[in-house]
């Protein structure tokens, strides 16, 4: 549930600062007329991501059960990677993200209000489309019923409340030491999902190497103890992985 909500809530905050940004320079800027479409175009885009995430939980349960792990093995490994690059990404360039959104909304503002409400919907749907990929492959790969979405959802209502506190000026934290902090947990959390989905890989029989255990200490942290589950919920802990998991 922890790892999910920091997915929420680091994927949340960095969607809810794009929006701010958005909003902020518009009425900075005295055109407000233009707010609406920039709405619009963040509605779409969180409708979208809604459904995307709806189309891999109801979808998936329609396939096979190699089908199903084929699937999410291999959306696992493709979600580490966006997420793994996004880290990299917002620690080179947060510091010019104001600047290039402010650039990118003077076009759009010159194009017309089609333009503004796709400016928006790109800039949060991109954010949208990969939080609800990394919050799916990390929810199956917890396999605890419900609580991961419920931390994912609680993650990122807390990045709402801190995107609109940052809107209000009520809230001044150090954002790059916050992002360093929470992106190198995110991208500790992304290698136990980048183990599981090497490991349905292996189940769906695309890779070698089910049954050659790396080790076995199962009766030193038991799957179904608090600290097992704690350790699974968190960080996709494994008592038993195979070799190619482990490389």
């Amino acid at each position: 549930m922890f790892g999910n909500y920091l997915i929420g809530l680091r994927e949340g905050l960095e969607a809810s600062l794009v929006v701010c940004i958005l909003i902020a320079y518009l009425v900075k800027t005295g055109r407000r007329e233009a707010l609406r479409p920039v709405w619009i175009g963040i509605a779409l885009a969180v409708v979208l991501s809604f459904a995307f995430g709806a189309a891999l939980q109801f979808g998936s349960q329609t396939l096979t059960f190699q089908a199903q792990e084929a699937l999410g093995g291999s959306l696992s490994v493709i979600a580490v990677c966006l997420v793994t690059w996004m880290v990299f990404w917002m620690r080179r360039t947060a510091r010019h993200l104001k600047s290039e959104l402010q650039g990118k909304l003077d076009a759009a503002l010159a194009m017309g209000t089609t333009a503004l409400v796709i400016t928006a919907f790109l800039s949060v749907g991109r954010e949208g489309l990969e939080t609800a990929l990394f919050v799916w492959t990390a929810a199956q790969s917890a396999d605890d019923g419900v609580r991961p979405l419920i931390g994912a959802l609680l993650g990122l209502l807390t990045a709402v409340l801190l995107g609109w506190l940052f809107y209000r000026g009520a809230v001044r934290i150090n954002l790059a030491k916050f992002f360093t902090w929470t992106g190198g947990m995110l991208v500790v959390v992304a290698a136990g999902v980048l183990a599981y989905g090497f490991h349905d890989l292996q189940e769906a029989g695309f890779l070698p190497g089910l049954t050659s255990q790396a080790f076995d200490i199962s009766e030193q942290i038991p799957a179904d103890s608090w600290y097992g589950t704690l350790l699974k919920g968190v960080f996709n802990f494994q008592p038993d992985p195979t070799v190619l998991q482990v490389t």
